[in-house]
């Protein structure tokens, strides 16, 4: 397959890794892009997760509650930042949450297909139609998810003005204002730190596999590393494992308003548990991010205004 200055163009982009390494490494894998992205990563030349942390579409993020026990989080995007903002937009975007709170759906498709709750003459499908015909740019519901809590609450943040929007879900004999204050810091310590699971339980043991691979042939394109015997390089693979786990797991992570620096949030909620006389213990997590993992045109800000106009 013939690699064309494009293809290298989007793997650096993607990667952030030099030219010549993702001409070199689109040249091994015969064009395949995911397949470059690992021989960069393998090579330690990039990271996937900064292509997977990358924002790159624009949006907005909402959520509708109902009580303490259920919520749901919806992202909608728009072309521009300026819609983002627009009020009208911002609006809409609450409805849609509302209708996800008591959609029956379970996937966007399905959820299109429905009756407005604004009004039942038309669909979800009808009603963006409209709101893209009023606003003047393409928009799109992108994804939702619901949530509930049958022992304890559920408690939403958003941030950013919905750049990020993030549900917790715990389960607990106790719901108070100590309860809820202690799971929004848990909530806003998501939105900053974007871990991927709650606890490394969750963790699959492909996951686990597939990083030791990418630790193993990191370690061996390396002079230095490569010539060490095989039981020390088991041993840094393990304390690189342990060490990430401890960044991607919530309960692992360092509590970020820890007085010491030092008390983790499995710690911190131990804490709370005691001053409220329940077990508090984290279920479930969703964290929405506007335009995760989309590719979004690169326009300065007069191309933007001028698009507008």
């Amino acid at each position: 397959m013939a690699i064309t200055a494009a293809m290298v163009k989007d793997l650096r982009e993607m990667t952030g890794a030099g030219m010549m390494d993702c001409k070199k490494a689109l040249n091994e894998t015969n064009g395949n892009m995911d397949e470059a992205v690992e021989f960069l990563r393998k090579n330690g030349q990039a990271k996937a997760e900064k292509k997977a942390s990358r924002v790159a579409a624009e949006g907005v993020v909402n959520v509708a509650v109902d009580g303490d026990t259920k919520a749901a989080i919806v992202e909608v995007n728009s072309e521009t930042d300026f819609v983002a903002k627009n009020e009208k937009f911002q609006n809409y975007v609450a409805e849609v949450a509302k209708q996800v709170l008591t959609t029956e759906a379970t996937d966007v498709d399905a959820f299109m297909e429905e009756k407005w709750q604004g009004d039942a003459a038309k669909t979800v499908k009808d009603a963006l139609v409209e709101q893209v015909a009023v606003i003047g740019e393409n928009l799109k519901i992108r994804r939702f998810e619901k949530v509930s809590a049958d022992n304890g609450c559920v408690v939403p943040y958003i941030h950013g003005g919905g750049r990020i929007g993030v549900l917790v879900v715990a389960e607990t004999a106790v719901v108070n204002d100590t309860v809820k204050e202690a799971l929004k810091n848990l909530a806003m310590q998501i939105a900053a730190l974007n871990p991927k699971y709650v606890s490394d339980s969750e963790v699959s043991a492909d996951y686990i596999a597939h990083e030791k691979e990418i630790l193993m042939a990191q370690i061996n394109n390396d002079p230095k590393e490569s010539q060490k015997p095989e039981k020390v390089k088991e041993g840094m693979i393990q304390g690189r494992i342990k060490k990430e786990l401890k960044e991607i797991c919530l309960v692992d992570q360092v509590y970020v308003k820890a007085e010491d620096g030092k008390q983790t949030v499995e710690k911190y909620l131990e804490q709370v548990s005691k001053e409220v006389g329940a077990t508090v213990t984290i279920k479930k997590f969703v964290r929405f991010e506007t335009g995760e993992g989309i590719e979004k045109k690169q326009e300065d800000f007069a191309a933007e205004v001028a698009a507008q106009l």
